[in-house]
């Protein structure tokens, strides 16, 4: 497997699935008891297609669907949003 493949599967695996995960537990444990709004519902539903947008790009990396070109730009964008979170917190 190419290196930039290799590199954008482990921050998927290692960072974006486990602290998207963590965020959305977050969003239901927050909302057990209350009132969801719209607005909540969405952020919910928005987390939760972004866990299978992830899941697919590592199966496309997994059945080499993905090229190099493309695993860099997804890579690329994956690292702006880690540093724009950093950012802000």
């Amino acid at each position: 497997m190419n290196t930039v493949k290799e590199d954008l599967k482990e921050i998927i695996l290692n960072t974006m699935i486990p602290e998207s995960e963590s965020f959305l537990e977050e969003l239901h444990n927050g909302y057990q008891n209350a009132n969801i709004t719209k607005e909540d519902q969405e952020a919910i539903e928005d987390m939760e297609s972004f866990l299978v947008e992830l899941k697919n790009i590592i199966l496309a990396i997994e059945e080499n669907k993905i090229s190099d070109d493309e695993a860099q730009d997804v890579y690329e964008r994956i690292l702006t949003l880690i540093n724009e979170h950093e950012d802000t917190h």
